[in-house]
C-alpha cells in the first residue's frame, strides 16, 4: 500500500465512520465511502484491548498485505476504514 492511498487525517477517518457505509463480519468492520478521485484510500483501526504494540502493528501489516495483493477487488474511487476486531 503507497503513502498517499493511506488515510490518516483523523476528522476525515471519523466522518467516514459517521457517514458511510458498512459491512461487519466476526473479525472485522469495513466501512466505505465513495470520493472524487480515481484510487481508492485505506485507513486500518485497532484497539488496545486487542494486544500490545507489537501485536496491534503486526495485525496492521497483516491487514495492509492483503489490501496491496487483493486491490481488483476494491472498487476504484471509494474510501474505505478497515476496523480490525478481537477474535
Amino acid at each position: 500500500m503507497k503513502r498517499f492511498e493511506m488515510i490518516k487525517n483523523k476528522n476525515y477517518f471519523s466522518e467516514i465512520i459517521k457517514n458511510g457505509n458498512f459491512y461487519k463480519d466476526k473479525n472485522f468492520v469495513i466501512y466505505f465511502v465513495d470520493n472524487k478521485t480515481n484510487y481508492s484510500h485505506f485507513g486500518i483501526a485497532i484497539k488496545k484491548s486487542i494486544g500490545k504494540a507489537h501485536i496491534r502493528n503486526k495485525l496492521k501489516r497483516q491487514v495492509r498485505m492483503i489490501i496491496t495483493n487483493n486491490k481488483n477487488l476494491f472498487k476504484l474511487s471509494q474510501d474505505y476504514i478497515i476496523m480490525i476486531r478481537e477474535g
